[in-house]
């Protein structure tokens, strides 16, 4: 039996998925060719590690698609000192790629088993500048300010929690709204009472855990 390609598999992840989704930083880009995926994926799926699905990972959550991914890294635009937080440890892919990007990660999971499984994955590439907690973040967490935030669920909302969490001229990813349709934005801070939000595109992704779903309506 043939061996899986694994690097020709990460080439075509990138060339057709992640380029055509106008994910043009070089830096993310050179990220996202670096950092094996398919270490972070449950071995059953490793072979689909690059395939544009949601690998399920356990406890009713699945890893973002690489295209999510990569539009994420691009529009946080994280700079050599800057401090992330991620919301949603999940599988730790995500975290990595923060990682080799900012000064440092602080990435917060309601689930236990995401967290234990995140630090095994990131001890075993040297990643070093990322602190893991085990919590609900879904209204924030602690009293810091970041110049990034990533919100790895949907929000029925935005929250204002999280406006007030970024530091001036700080990025936040977070996804609202309803299924089948919801929307990516980045919202930035501008002034200490003032942000901005950019529509990115559309896209579904499971809730955030400790949120609130959105209100369905009957007729």
């Amino acid at each position: 039996m043939t061996a899986f390609n694994f690097e020709q598999a990460r080439f075509n992840m990138i060339e057709q998925q992640i380029r055509p989704w106008e994910v043009l930083d070089q830096r993310v880009l050179d990220t996202l060719a670096r950092m094996p995926r398919e270490d972070f994926t449950p071995e059953r799926y490793r072979n689909l590690a690059f395939s544009d699905v949601a690998i399920p990972i356990g406890h009713g959550e699945a890893m973002l698609k690489p295209n999510i991914e990569g539009r994420i890294l691009q529009a946080l635009a994280l700079q050599p000192m800057d401090q992330a937080l991620e919301v949603g440890t999940g599988s730790g892919y995500l975290t990595a790629c923060l990682a080799q990007l900012a000064r440092h990660v602080v990435s917060v999971d309601i689930v236990p088993d995401f967290i234990e499984a995140a630090q095994k994955k990131l001890k075993t590439h040297g990643i070093v500048n990322v602190a893991l907690h085990t919590g609900d973040a879904s209204q924030g967490w602690g009293e810091r300010r970041y110049p990034a935030i990533a919100v790895t669920g949907s929000v029925a909302k935005v929250d204002d929690v999280w406006r007030q969490s970024l530091s001036l001229g700080g990025r936040l990813f977070i996804v609202t709204g309803q299924s089948p349709v919801m929307e990516a934005l980045l919202i930035t801070r501008v002034g200490e009472r003032e942000w901005t939000q950019e529509s990115l595109f559309e896209t579904e992704l499971s809730p955030l855990q400790g949120t609130a779903p959105a209100r369905t309506f009957e007729f």
